[in-house]
């Protein structure tokens, strides 16, 4: 049953909506056609009148103001006559002729006394050139172009029907409109439902408001949660997550700019979308709010069915954020272990370089101190026990080098087989490589009698040390190694090769760098396979003093200590 005193009001047909729609399509394009001229004429009004002003041209003034004046009253006629025109929504063919015909004759009275008040300056300016002279010319040019255009414009005719529609661009506009009509479908009731649906929080001191908000938001399936004042809209928001917030502008204790803009500087609620809902349509409000960061501002009181499409649309954004969020999220952290890995691969100095797009990275070093490491009778052990045992065995004794590398700040280079490679003074330079690397060695051997005790084959372990310079780069585009070359290297290896199990065998050069710090041990000549007889050292210990790794567990420990000898 229909409640009384409600008249039932009959649905257009079909073809009397289509007709409809087409209609106020006409009078949109009849806005757009009229307001762009004349919000020109009342621009170059306005530019006339400051730069009158400016080159105190006083005598100008009243013309000048009589053009202003004129323009603003066209401009308030044009938007009073088209609000006229859509008034009636169903008009006869008389009443549209009646109307096209009041509004040809009033829009002429104002456009007549621009074009005469323009043509009488310019009659007057004709020693007068620049600005003034332009802008006078491009008013009355505007002017005259509208005069000769309202009968076009002003136009209610359906395009089919016209016998007036001769001209090219006349058929452009009804087929412009017939097109927009066919493409922009009317919305239905099942359009109008939400796509996007999410936690909502409406801010409003006025209570009517926040339920009517409330009840059509959860209606349309929203999770929606209401404050009556800004600063309680800031303490529900410092413990809740909402996908949109619907903000008044106007609210005694704390205004809605002055929350957007603290939620603009916060950086966890930077990012949540703001539509800001206010009676106060003035420009500057509107402007400052999307300045300030809110995504859309509407007048109260609002189109349901554009608050809804408003909502949607910024869930939608929202939700593409998130998902965007995310993926770069997920990106950051694949590149972090990509880096990582590289990092395990590469020294860090090498992975920077070639983060910056370096290609090919080469370099001298002039002096740097290089370590082979090689385990006594592993070949044999091979024979002797599973793979698994002497995998498991090479791991744990491999690893333990590894920590050493990192404590001693030494670079290890690779692992071929049962030998180690590492070096000090690359790719960085540093002035006590030697004396690392010494450090390193003494501690390696150590670190092998610790495994040696609870694994089930033990190794010995050679151990060969020299001291110059080197070539290094890293070579390779699939599988990337950072590696070094040059005689240093070469004689290192033969230290190794040459040495005795469970000693640390140095050349001259690494000796002399050795000698302040460390006790050396003679060997003599030493003939060395390729390079000849070389006088050579094994490196017995530190000299009485503290040993670095001790010194800086007791430092970590916040205290002194006094060591004793190696």
């Amino acid at each position: 049953m229909r409640r009384a005193g409600r008249a039932a009001v009959a649905p257009l047909s079909e073809p009397a909506a289509g007709a409809a729609r087409e209609r106020r399509a006409r009078l949109a394009n009849m806005r757009q056609e009229l307001l762009a001229p004349v919000m020109a004429l009342v621009g170059y009004g306005e530019l006339l009148s400051e730069e009158a002003e400016r080159l105190e041209l006083g005598d100008l003034a009243p013309d000048l103001e009589r053009i202003l004046t004129a323009a603003q009253d066209l401009l308030g006629l044009v938007n009073r006559l088209l609000d006229e025109a859509a008034a009636p929504a169903q008009a006869s063919r008389a009443e549209l002729e009646a109307i096209q015909s009041k509004m040809r004759h009033d829009l002429r009275n104002p456009l007549n006394a621009i074009k005469g008040y323009a043509e009488l300056l310019l009659e007057e300016l004709d020693e007068l050139g620049g600005v003034i002279r332009a802008d006078l010319g491009a008013l009355l040019g505007e002017s005259e172009s509208l005069l000769a255009r309202i009968d076009v414009i002003v136009d209610f005719s359906r395009g089919e029907e016209s016998a007036e529609l001769t001209r090219q661009d006349e058929g452009d506009v009804a087929s412009m409109i017939a097109n927009l009509v066919r493409t922009v479908k009317p919305i239905e009731a099942r359009d109008a439902a939400p796509h996007e649906t999410g936690r909502i929080l409406v801010v409003d001191d006025n209570a009517s408001n926040r339920d009517l908000l409330f009840r059509r938001l959860s209606h349309d399936g929203h999770h929606v949660s209401k404050a009556a004042s800004g600063r309680r809209a800031l303490q529900m928001l410092g413990v809740e997550d909402f996908d949109l917030i619907l903000l008044d502008l106007m609210m005694p204790d704390l205004n809605g700019f002055e929350v957007l803009e603290r939620l603009k500087a916060d950086e966890r609620l930077h990012d949540v979308p703001v539509i800001m809902i206010s009676g106060l349509q003035e420009a500057d409000s509107v402007i400052r709010c999307i300045e300030a960061g809110a995504e859309d501002y509407l007048p109260k009181p609002f189109n349901p069915v554009l608050l809804r499409a408003r909502i949607s649309a910024c869930l939608e954004r929202k939700r593409w954020r998130d998902r965007e969020r995310r993926y770069l999220e997920r990106i950051e952290l694949e590149k972090a272990k990509h880096e990582a890995l590289l990092r395990n691969i590469l020294p860090g100095e090498i992975v920077t370089r070639l983060n910056d797009g370096e290609v090919v990275i080469a370099d001298r070093v002039e002096e740097a101190t290089i370590l082979f490491a090689d385990l006594v009778g592993f070949t044999a052990a091979a024979s002797r026990v599973t793979p698994a045992v002497l995998v498991n065995n090479l791991n744990r004794i491999f690893s333990a080098f590894d920590d050493l590398c990192r404590r001693f700040q030494i670079e290890k280079i690779k692992t071929i087989g049962d030998a180690y490679m590492a070096a000090a003074g690359i790719p960085l330079p540093r002035p006590d490589h030697a004396q690392a690397i010494a450090d390193f060695a003494l501690a390696m051997l150590a670190a092998l009698e610790r495994v040696n005790a609870a694994a089930e084959v033990p190794f010995q372990m050679r151990i060969g040390i020299h001291t110059g310079p080197v070539i290094a780069g890293v070579i390779g585009s699939h599988r990337f190694l950072y590696d070094i070359w040059g005689d240093t290297v070469n004689l290192a290896s033969r230290l190794e090769s040459h040495g005795l199990p469970g000693r640390i065998h140095v050349s001259p050069q690494t000796s002399q760098m050795l000698a302040g710090d460390f006790d050396l041990e003679s060997r003599g000549l030493t003939n060395l396979r390729g390079i000849g007889k070389v006088r050579t050292s094994f490196l017995a210990g530190r000299k009485r003093g503290a040993r670095p790794e001790l010194l800086e567990h007791e430092q970590r420990l916040g205290r002194s200590a006094t060591l004793g000898p190696s």
